[in-house]
């Protein structure tokens, strides 16, 4: 299926690894023109240059999303790079590797988590939403998570940053529906990253249930179900994520609208 993404700009945070690097490498596969963002510039410029040597077209930017400055920065330079940008991928935050439960959660860290999830998205796309309201088109997708919905016990912080995600876009789709502009969320379930392999290595061989370095698959069965019951029965891969996003910044979804799309292989109990 043609996309309809061919010259699109498309900027997408947090894309020199992970679910972000997914995005950016599909969206660049669909020959979208596409700006990488992270901290680590040579974490980027090595994604942007293996795009570059498949044929795609992509630029480099780096910046701290929780920077004012920065992120004007960040937005004027990947507008003069790539051009004025059409689609948004608000994907940058996460939980910052957050241990804390209830007994110990501390309102530093809740403003830590919102600045970097929910502040993030909002000054990127308040920089780019008059570009795209000018343009009578865009596209805004912002990465939420499952926990917004299914808040665990452990890591309020980051569940209550994600529903506020899911907010801030049934909001603003309503504010710019008139102006051809559509804003989303997607939301993860249990998806396979390295971190998660990691995990679930870590898990397997200290249940004794799988050897550490056994085959992905041996890991997924057995561990699995200790984390999550998940109906498809197995864990989500990056490109399943990719592909659906990509899909939500074409121009095919554009009576999509307000939308949050879980990705969790049947895990949400409700509609």
């Amino acid at each position: 299926m043609d996309l309809q993404l061919y010259g699109k700009k498309a900027l997408v945070t947090g894309s020199s690894k992970g679910i972000g690097e997914a995005i950016v490498r599909k969206l660049a596969q669909e020959k979208a023109i596409v700006v990488v963002h992270g901290r680590d510039r040579a974490k980027a410029e090595n994604v942007a240059n293996e795009i570059t040597a498949q044929g795609g077209h992509a630029y480099v930017m780096v910046g701290d999303l929780t920077d004012d400055a920065d992120v004007q920065r960040l937005v004027e330079g990947a507008v003069q790079l790539a051009g004025p940008i059409d689609i948004l991928i608000n994907n940058a935050g996460g939980s910052g590797g957050s241990k804390e439960s209830w007994a110990n959660t501390q309102p530093g860290s809740w403003a830590s988590a919102y600045d970097r999830n929910v502040l993030a998205a909002l000054r990127v796309t308040k920089l780019l939403l008059p570009g795209m309201q000018q343009a009578r088109w865009g596209r805004v997708i912002n990465i939420s998570s499952l926990a917004a919905t299914m808040p665990p016990p452990t890591a309020p912080d980051y569940s209550a940053c994600k529903a506020a995600m899911n907010a801030m876009t049934a909001s603003m789709a309503k504010a710019v529906a008139a102006d051809g502009i559509t804003v989303n969320a997607v939301s993860p379930g249990t998806i396979h990253s390295s971190a998660l392999d990691s995990r679930f290595r870590e898990v397997a061989a200290e249940r004794g249930v799988a050897n550490k370095d056994a085959p992905w698959e041996v890991i997924e069965r057995a561990v699995l179900p200790m984390f999550a019951q998940v109906p498809v029965g197995r864990v989500g891969r990056l490109d399943e994520i990719a592909d659906a996003i990509a899909f939500l910044a074409s121009p095919l979804a554009g009576y999509i609208t307000g939308v949050n799309l879980r990705i969790d292989g049947g895990l949400s109990p409700s509609l």
